[in-house]
């Protein structure tokens, strides 16, 4: 008899799962269109090549490659593949029509998107993100929207008790910096210190050794991530490690304070919290990083970064459009991916 269940890692949706999905779905897009971001969509197959590096090692080796197709079938060689991410089709998309869009593009984007991962209990191979991004500023005010756009999307949905983490690439620079790691082994050391919550401070401080990280470096590092509860005492606790000759990590903490005063008055108000632990493992953040965490849920809920190498991502490998600031703020949201999560409304939200 044939099998008659999906794939490994894939998953039927019934009628009830839709509407479920196509509620959330909803709310999220009119939160986000109210503060002007714009739908977009891209295929769900790219060329390869514009896949190919950017993810690092290990998520080349989970994309879903597509095998050339006719007379070339029967070489094994894939040219195109299924998308992996929402981001890099994004950096494509701003690179063939960059004519065609405003200065400052802002948009929103929920499709589903593909991993070739082996499925494990609550892991999938096919899930959906939900992107909202900002190109083409520097202003400290981007991120700040963006907080509060995403606040009120949660809210909206129901949830009362997440709390948006806040950090800055060059801040954690400067940190690393101040505690004795050379700059050399500052990106081995920020792939340890980003699993500081699943493996926990003495994890991280075995896997900061192993990576070559003299022994004092790694205290004085776990030392810096004891956070205090206001995001202001901890912006003044952290620029007393700084060195004082150290203006790149003055300006990220001036960057931070900033974010923090435009989200004032917004839902966003008294749910950031400056967190000099997080890393986010993506290297072509350069500004501003942040996170939403949510206590019932494993990880994280969404994703952001500020970037100004962001168009090394575009296949096109060109400089930025006309009128463009290669400068790109945005978070992801992931359903599916991980650990599943109950909305705060009745009835079970597969995803």
């Amino acid at each position: 008899m044939a099998r008659t269940e999906p794939a490994r890692g894939m998953r039927d949706f019934l009628p009830e799962d839709v509407r479920r999905r196509a509620h959330v779905i909803g709310i999220i897009a009119r939160v986000y269109e109210r503060y002007g971001f714009e739908p977009l969509e891209t295929p769900a197959v790219e060329n390869l090549e514009t896949l190919l590096g950017k993810y690092g090692d290990e998520g080349n080796q989970l994309i879903f490659k597509i095998l050339k197709r006719g007379e070339h079938e029967a070489s094994g060689q894939a040219d195109l593949a299924l998308r992996y991410d929402l981001t890099v089709p994004l950096a494509r998309v701003i690179a063939h029509h960059n004519a065609k869009l405003p200065r400052l593009f802002k948009r929103y984007q929920i499709q589903p998107v593909w991993r070739a991962d082996r499925p494990a209990r609550g892991r999938f191979r096919e899930f959906y993100q939900c992107d909202v991004d900002a190109l083409g500023s520097t202003s400290p005010a981007i991120e700040a929207e963006l907080c509060a756009a995403v606040a009120d999307a949660l809210v909206e949905l129901g949830f009362s008790d997440f709390v948006i983490r806040l950090n800055h690439r060059q801040l954690l620079a400067s940190i690393l910096s101040a505690c004795g790691v050379p700059p050399e082994l500052h990106g081995t050391a920020l792939v340890a210190v980003d699993k500081l919550d699943k493996i926990g401070p003495d994890g991280v401080a075995a896997e900061l050794r192993e990576r070559g990280v003299a022994e004092g470096a790694d205290a004085a590092l776990l030392r810096a991530f004891k956070s205090v509860e206001t995001p202001e005492g901890e912006l003044a606790r952290l620029g007393g490690m700084l060195f004082p000759d150290d203006p790149a990590g003055a300006g990220a903490i001036e960057n931070l304070r900033q974010i923090v005063a435009l989200a004032a008055g917004t839902r966003a108000d008294g749910r950031i919290r400056v967190d000099a632990a997080l890393a986010r493992g993506l290297s072509y953040y350069t500004g501003a990083i942040m996170e939403i965490a949510v206590p019932d849920l494993a990880g994280s809920l969404g994703a952001a970064g500020a970037t100004t190498t962001w168009w090394a991502c575009s296949s096109a490998r060109r400089s930025p459009p006309a009128g463009f600031r290669s400068v790109s703020n945005g978070f992801s949201w992931s359903w599916g991916s991980g650990t599943c999560f109950r909305p705060p409304w009745p009835g079970r939200w597969r995803t």
